[in-house]
């Protein structure tokens, strides 16, 4: 999607004012005569109106439904307080996905559908036992969104956790009303604080009412789309597994998410048969599909060693002439001790995980 937004389909759903919407960064088009004299544009924030006015072309039928339309897009969002490195900035990456359904019993099978999804996703890449699916404001849409928030000291949010169910409530709607709806007691929750890593939200019909977005059900029925939104931002969530991982000497990249599985060091001799091993390893893990990050610098032991920590993989190697000497391989799991292992018993590790 653009990131330039024409103003006239904001204004049909009522979130160009900044009186609706206030984080909106907008700007005017040259006119022909002067800068910034022209059509007001803004940088997209979200996505609803443009994604709902695109679909107009591709739905009319109800043989068009379900649809769902996803994309990987910068944001830009006038925040008043950028904090925190990249947990919150004004400018980010967004996974938005956007369900169109032609019922509301249709939406939520899908909606609980993305819900266990993001549960797999954030578990996938080590926060899953922290991410706990949060009741939050659904606001003029509905009673309820949900939020995925990861348990956190430094977090923004206040959540309250019911840690045998695995679920949460957001501060916003902690009342008395709604814990009774939920079957929850103050009793049985804890007050953390927490990172918003996701969301899904009903929208009903407000967007595609508003912006014309219609199918002909069976029986020929004119009906408005019922819609939903679920969005993940993943430098949001980098900054979290940064938060929740990184121990005293750096980071520490689970294994789904590291940016290579095993950091190989070298460490610098004059014995022409330890560099021949530590290239030679260099390719028979990278024949063997482990994604490997080979230091082969001529920096001391003490930097080489220092660089792995405050890099953080999940894995490291070492060969050095005792490695070589004793036919072994050092090699260390993240947090533990190191252990001499053989190349096959390396790729055997490595293959486990």
């Amino acid at each position: 999607m653009t990131t330039l937004q024409d103003s006239a389909l904001w204004q049909a759903s009522g979130r160009w004012a900044d009186e609706a919407v206030d984080i909106w960064f907008k700007t005017h088009l040259h006119d022909g005569r002067a800068f910034h004299q022209g059509s007001e544009l803004g940088l997209a924030n979200t996505h609803e109106e443009p994604l709902t006015a695109l679909m107009r072309e591709h739905i009319s039928s109800y043989k068009h439904l379900p649809a769902y339309v996803y994309q990987f897009q910068n944001k830009f969002r006038n925040e008043l307080r950028a904090k925190s490195g990249i947990m919150r900035t004004r400018e980010f990456l967004m996974k938005d996905l956007y369900s169109f359904s032609r019922t509301e019993q249709e939406f939520k099978e899908f909606y609980e559908v993305c819900a266990a999804a993001y549960l797999r996703i954030f578990d996938r890449v080590g926060l899953g036992a922290k991410t706990y699916r949060t009741f939050a404001s659904g606001g003029s849409f509905s009673k309820f969104s949900d939020e995925f928030q990861v348990a956190c000291a430094a977090g923004e949010d206040t959540i309250y956790v019911h840690p045998e169910r695995h679920i949460a409530v957001n501060k916003e709607v902690y009342t008395d009303e709604v814990l009774a709806e939920l079957g929850l007691k103050k009793e049985e929750l804890k007050e953390v604080k927490a990172i918003e890593v996701g969301n899904i939200f009903p929208l009903g019909t407000k967007y595609s009412a508003a912006l014309g977005l219609n199918f002909k059900d069976e029986a020929g029925k004119v009906m408005p789309v019922v819609m939903g939104s679920y969005g993940i931002g993943p430098g949001r969530v980098m900054g979290t597994i940064v938060e929740w991982w990184a121990d005293g000497k750096g980071l520490n990249w689970p294994v789904g998410v590291a940016p290579f599985q095993l950091h190989l060091i070298y460490l610098s001799s004059k014995q022409t048969a330890t560099r021949e091993a530590a290239d030679g390893l260099y390719g028979q893990l990278t024949k063997a599909g482990v994604e490997v990050l080979y230091d082969d610098s001529e920096a001391s032991a003490g930097e080489k060693f220092a660089d792995a920590d405050l890099l953080g993989l999940p894995d490291r190697v070492v060969v050095s002439d005792k490695t070589v000497a004793a036919g072994k391989l050092e090699f260390t799991e993240r947090g533990s001790e190191a252990q001499l292992v053989s190349e096959a018993e390396l790729l055997r590790l490595l293959h486990s995980k």
